[in-house]
């Protein structure tokens, strides 16, 4: 039998993933399900019941070796009523007590935690923010979110809602995000790239110009990030000036990061891994120009280390407590 077991879940509006560790961040099993929001959370409240259950059978254990179990989920969430609240890529959980319903199956503590600020404790334990004290990271997605890690701990703020850079508006007009044009989530993130693209692509449609993305566009499909992507790949000069836009307003913020903050280090996950220098270089240069010069000199822009794994992991950060502000010293106690 295997002795003290963590377990991790990870909520996505795509898929779901239960995993099960006994040291973490490398995991001895793992389950995923799709989430398919429109249905509703019960099926994959008991999908998440089952997987765990036998996932503990398969490994000679039983829910009393489990120490933990972490939950990882967008927000607007209550971490410490344990409540997820319907976040915009789950609109039907509403008030789903999730860590009530775990805790009360499985008979031990469940914590629950914002998935950027989870992936910052990740990043910063077991990634790309190892050995820094002070560490900003950025998941770029559909949509954008960050987690600060201040003093080598999580900082979560006075009403709980630090790290919301996307909802700053950098321009009175442009792509839309958190409902605000103009914002930092509309410039930089996949869902506001994609709007640059159908924008800029009906332009180059109006005037005659030839692109992939115009070529695509017209066959009825909506543009998304990954489109703009392999464009850009591909060579297409409409698709490289899109990413140079998002990569330029993506520096304008890391340069506010860099001021306000002072982090050693800007980690960057989801579409900087993909997109990789075509986002990052612009989002340098820009913030080498426009930060306090001691401030861009310290401070490290890079790609996220723990890759497909970081949800995984950052579940597993919150069952360990890594999350807490208060847990420094004691939740390093595996």
């Amino acid at each position: 039998m295997i002795g003290r077991l963590w377990a991790g879940v990870d909520i996505g509006g795509t898929k779901t993933a239960v995993v099960l560790s006994a040291q973490p961040p490398q995991a001895i099993s793992r389950r995923v399900v799709a989430t398919l929001p429109a249905q509703g959370p019960e099926r994959v409240l008991a999908s998440i019941k089952k997987d765990l259950f036998e996932m503990l059978t398969e490994h000679g254990s039983s829910p009393e070796a489990l120490a933990g179990i972490g939950v990882s989920c967008g927000s607007p969430l209550d971490r410490f009523a344990g409540v997820i609240q319907a976040p915009p890529n789950l609109p039907t959980w509403v008030d789903v007590p999730i860590t009530a319903i775990l805790s009360r199956e499985f008979g031990c503590r469940c914590s629950l935690e914002n998935d950027a600020n989870a992936g910052a404790v990740a990043e910063h334990r077991f990634g790309a923010g190892r050995g820094v004290e002070n560490m900003v990271f950025l998941t770029l997605g559909t949509g954008l979110g960050a987690g600060i890690i201040c003093d080598g701990r999580l900082y979560h703020g006075a009403s709980d809602s630090a790290g919301e850079i996307g909802h700053v508006r950098l321009s009175r007009t442009g792509p839309v995000g958190y409902h605000k044009a103009g914002s930092v989530e509309g410039w930089s993130s996949g869902g506001g790239i994609a709007q640059l693209a159908e924008q800029l692509a009906a332009e180059a449609s109006a005037k005659g110009r030839k692109t992939m993305l115009a070529e695509k566009r017209a066959g009825g499909t909506p543009l998304t990030a990954r489109d703009v992507a392999a464009a850009a790949q591909a060579g297409d000069a409409l698709a490289k000036r899109i990413l140079r836009i998002a990569g330029m307003r993506l520096g304008e913020t890391l340069a506010i990061l860099a001021d306000v903050l002072n982090p050693e280090r800007i980690v960057i996950g989801g579409l900087a891994l993909r997109l990789g220098d075509a986002l990052l270089e612009p989002a340098r240069k820009v913030m080498r120009r426009e930060a306090l010069p001691q401030s861009a000199a310290v401070c490290q822009v890079v790609p996220a280390a723990l890759d497909e794994s970081i949800g995984d992991v950052a579940a597993l950060c919150v069952a360990m407590g890594f999350h807490d502000r208060e847990s420094k010293g004691r939740a390093t106690d595996l």
